[in-house]
């Protein structure tokens, strides 16, 4: 990891989704931190606040909705930005995305340049 670049804990179930987003994020520039659960990500998310938080919806144990619900409740990752990425397309996913704390709401599969773009921007970084 680089001291110097934004770190982005990538939350999602799926190991291929992961590595996918880890790829098209470090191309991006920013440091990549996984988890597989929601209740992993608030461990590693609470033991050292991200810059960006990606998270999927659907994850056993603590789904992404439960996550930024907690993440948004709790002190230092009350203000982390979050990208919410899943295969929920419904209206009423959205809303619910955003009534859990979800800074941006986007549909799989996102364009690389698309994730790239708005993951540096939340991060602080020039898009």
């Amino acid at each position: 990891m680089n001291p110097t670049r934004p770190r982005v804990l990538v939350v999602d179930d799926a190991g291929t989704v992961r590595k996918y987003h880890r790829g098209l994020l470090e191309q991006a520039g920013l440091d990549v931190e996984e988890a597989m659960n929601g209740v992993e990500a608030l461990e590693r998310a609470m033991a050292g606040p991200p810059d960006l938080m990606v998270v999927d919806v659907n994850m056993p144990r603590m789904d992404g909705y439960a996550f930024l619900r907690a993440a948004r409740a709790a002190h230092p990752l009350a203000a982390v930005p979050a990208i919410m990425v899943t295969t929920e397309r419904e209206p009423r996913d959205a809303e619910r995305g955003f009534a859990a704390g979800a800074n941006l709401f986007l549909v799989k599969p996102v364009r690389p340049d698309t994730l790239g773009r708005l993951a540096r921007t939340l991060a602080g970084l020039p898009a």
